[in-house]
C-alpha cells in the first residue's frame, strides 16, 4: 500500500513538472537540453557493452589464442546463442533482432515510439552472442539500445513525434560515437541511415547528443582511436587508378555480402522451428570458425594485424599454418574468410543471435583493400601499393556500399583509426563502391526490407509524407450504397436525400460491381415512364480501379496517376469500404508537410 501511495504521490508530481515545463521552457529548446542527456546516457550503455563483450570473451578464451583451431570455438557460439534465445524467449518475449531496421519501422510506422524492454534486451543479447564468439558486431545493438533510451526520455516528458524522431536519431547517434570515439560518424549515420532530415532543429541536437556519447568514451577509454593505424608510407597521386578501381570492387563486395545475407535470411525464416535454427545456425557458424579462426567474434583483432600490415597473424595457428609463405595459397585463405564472413554474420543472426552488420562490414572490407593490394604487389606489375592503407580504404569502401552511407564510412573510418591523411582516396573509393552497388541494389542492407512492405521514410520529401499518411485515415464512408435490383424510382428517391453525386453499386455480400454517377442519368432521372423498367445494373458505371485496404499511399497516388480519376473505390478482398479523395489526400498531405518540415 506504502509503495502504491508513493508511486502516485511521485506520478503526481511528475505530471505537475511536465505542465510547468510546457508552459514556461519551448519543445525546441527543451530537445537541446534531453540531448545532452541522451547523449551522456548512450555513452555509458557504449561502454558497457564493450565492456560485457571483453568481459566474457576474456572469460571463455583465457589460456586460448582466438586465431587457434580449438574444439571449443565448436561450442561457444551454439552455446551463446541458446542463452540469447532462452533470455528473448522468457524475459524479453520480442524480436529485436534486425535493431536498425527495427528503428527505421518506429520512425516510419511507429511515431518513433519504441518500448522500455529495448533500452537494454539488446545490450544484454549482443554481448552475450558476441562474448560467446558469434560472428556479428555490437554496433547494430547499441543503435537500437540508444534509440530505444532516447525515444523513452521523449515519452516520459510526453513530446510530439517530431520531437521524439530528434531524441531517437540523437541516441543513434550517441550510441555510435560512444563505442567508436566517432562523433561526426555518429551524426552522419543518423543522417545517412535513419534519413532524418538535416534541418536547423535537427542538427544541433544531433550534435550535441554525438560529442556526449564521444567525450564518455574519451574519458573512459582515453584518447587514442579504436584501431591503432600508423601511415608509414605516404599516399601518391599516381595511385589514384587502382583508388578508383578498388571502388568498384568494394562495390561489388558489398553487393555480394549484401545479398548473401538476404538468401541466407530467407532461408532462415523458412526453417519451421527455433530449435531447427539453432541447430542449423550453431552447425555453420562452428565449422566456420573452427576451419577459419579469424572469424571468430567481431574480428577486430584481424583488423589490427591488416591495418599493422602484417598477413601472417591471420593464419598463425590454424591448420593453413604450414603454407603461410605460399603467396596464393594465403590469397585463398582470405578470400575465403572474406567471403565465408556473410555467411557467418547471417548464420549467428538466422540462429537466433542479436548483433550488427557494422563490423563485419569493416572486417570484410579490410581483408577486400589488403587483399587487392596484397595481389596486385605480387603480380611483377612493377608497382607497390601500402597493403595496409588499401586495407583501411576497404572498410570504409564496403562499409559505403553495404550501408549505402558514403560520408558516414569516411568519417567513421578516419575518426576510428586516425587515418585522416588518407581523405582524398577514402572518399574516392567510399563514392565508387557506393555508386557502384547503387546500379544493382536501390536500397541500402537496414532499409531493403522496410522498402519491399512499403514502409520506409526516405529523405524524398514526397515519399517520405506519402509513407506517414495511412489509407485508412483519409476514407470516406458517407456515400449512399444502392443494390443492382434497385430501379430507377429508388434511385431517384436515394438521390433526393443524399448530396454526394456517386453511389456505390453493391450486392447481398457487400461486394462492389459498379458505381452510378449521377451526371450520367441526368437525362432520364425525371422520365416517369422508366421509373419501373429501368434498373440500377443497366444504368451503373464501372469504376477505373479499385484500392485495396493494404495499399500504401504511395501505391494510391500512382492508380490515381494513372487513372486520372478525382475518386476510387477502396474495397477489402472485394468488400466495399468506401471511397478515397484526392481532395481529401491533398488536404491530409499539406498538413502532414507543414509538420514534417517546419523548424
Amino acid at each position: 500500500m506504502a509503495y502504491k501511495e508513493t508511486h502516485n504521490r511521485f506520478t503526481d508530481l511528475w505530471m505537475k513538472f511536465i505542465i510547468w515545463r510546457e508552459h514556461h521552457i519551448k519543445e525546441s529548446k527543451f530537445v537541446i537540453f534531453l540531448a545532452l542527456i541522451v547523449g551522456i546516457v548512450c555513452g555509458f550503455a557504449a561502454q558497457l557493452l564493450k565492456y560485457l563483450i571483453h568481459l566474457i570473451a576474456n572469460a571463455l578464451t583465457s589460456g586460448l589464442s582466438t586465431t587457434s583451431a580449438n574444439w571449443l570455438y565448436l561450442v561457444y557460439p551454439v552455446i551463446g546463442i541458446l542463452f540469447v534465445t532462452l533470455f528473448l524467449k522468457f524475459v524479453v518475449k520480442d524480436n529485436i533482432s534486425h535493431g536498425v531496421t527495427k528503428v527505421l519501422y518506429a520512425i516510419s510506422r511507429r511515431k518513433s515510439r519504441l518500448k522500455k524492454k529495448n533500452m537494454y534486451a539488446s545490450l544484454i543479447s549482443s554481448s552475450i552472442t558476441i562474448g560467446f564468439g558469434g560472428s556479428v558486431g555490437a554496433e547494430g545493438p547499441i543503435v537500437f539500445t540508444g534509440a530505444a533510451i532516447g525515444s523513452n526520455f521523449g515519452q516520459a516528458f510526453r513530446l510530439s513525434p517530431k520531437i521524439l524522431m530528434i531524441l531517437v536519431g540523437c541516441g543513434a547517434a550517441a550510441g555510435i560515437a560512444g563505442i567508436f570515439r566517432a562523433p561526426i560518424a555518429g551524426m552522419l549515420f543518423t543522417l545517412e541511415v535513419l534519413m532524418i532530415d538535416l534541418t536547423g532543429m535537427t542538427v544541433m541536437p544531433l550534435l550535441i547528443s554525438s560529442i556526449a556519447g564521444a567525450t564518455v568514451a574519451y574519458v573512459l577509454e582515453g584518447y587514442n582511436s579504436e584501431f591503432f593505424f600508423a601511415q608509414s608510407e605516404p599516399f601518391l597521386t599516381k595511385r589514384i587508378p587502382f583508388t578508383i578501381l578498388l571502388g568498384v570492387v568494394c562495390g561489388f563486395v558489398s553487393l555480394y555480402f549484401t545479398r548473401v545475407m538476404f538468401w541466407m535470411e530467407t532461408i532462415f525464416s523458412k526453417l519451421p522451428n527455433k530449435f531447427l535454427k539453432i541447430i542449423t545456425g550453431g552447425v555453420i557458424i562452428a565449422v566456420l570458425i573452427f576451419i577459419f579462426p579469424p572469424l571468430y567474434g567481431e574480428g577486430y583483432g584481424a583488423i589490427e594485424n591488416l591495418l599493422e600490415g602484417d598477413i601472417s597473424k591471420i593464419v598463425d595457428g590454424t591448420f593453413f599454418y604450414v603454407d603461410r609463405d605460399n603467396v596464393w595459397f594465403l590469397v585463398l585463405f582470405i578470400g575465403a574468410v572474406m567471403m565465408f564472413k556473410a555467411f557467418a554474420t547471417s548464420a549467428t543472426n538466422g540462429a537466433g543471435g542479436v548483433g550488427g552488420t557494422f563490423a563485419p562490414s569493416l572486417f570484410v572490407g579490410a581483408l577486400c583493400g589488403f587483399l587487392f593490394a596484397y595481389i596486385l604487389n605480387n603480380l611483377d606489375l612493377g608497382i607497390h601499393l601500402s597493403q595496409k592503407n588499401f586495407a583501411l580504404m576497404g572498410m570504409a569502401g564496403v562499409m559505403s556500399g553495404v550501408m549505402h552511407a558514403p560520408l558516414m564510412a569516411i568519417f567513421l573510418t578516419a575518426e576510428m583509426t586516425g587515418g585522416y591523411d588518407l581523405f582524398l582516396p577514402l572518399l574516392i573509393v567510399s563514392l565508387l563502391a557506393y555508386m557502384t552497388i547503387k546500379l544493382f541494389l536501390p536500397y541500402s542492407i537496414y532499409t531493403m526490407r522496410l522498402a519491399r512492405a512499403g514502409d520506409l521514410l526516405t529523405h524524398e520529401k514526397d515519399k517520405a509524407v506519402l509513407t506517414l499518411l495511412k489509407l485508412d485515415n483519409v476514407i470516406e464512408n458517407d456515400f449512399k450504397t444502392v443494390k443492382p435490383e434497385m430501379n430507377l424510382k429508388e434511385m431517384v428517391d436515394t438521390i433526393s436525400v443524399c448530396n454526394r453525386n456517386l453511389f456505390p453499386v453493391i450486392d447481398d455480400d457487400g461486394m462492389l460491381k459498379g458505381v452510378v454517377i449521377l451526371d450520367e442519368i441526368r437525362n432520364i432521372m425525371f422520365r416517369s415512364d422508366l421509373y419501373k423498367k429501368m434498373h440500377v445494373s443497366r444504368f451503373m458505371s464501372a469504376v477505373p480501379a479499385t484500392i485495396e485496404l493494404s495499399y500504401t499511399m504511395d501505391k494510391v497516388m500512382e492508380i490515381f496517376d494513372k487513372t486520372n480519376a478525382w475518386n476510387l473505390p477502396v474495397v477489402d478482398n472485394g468488400k466495399y469500404v468506401g471511397f478515397v479523395s484526392k481532395s481529401k489526400i491533398f488536404n491530409s498531405y499539406r498538413r502532414v508537410l507543414r509538420h514534417f518540415t517546419e523548424d
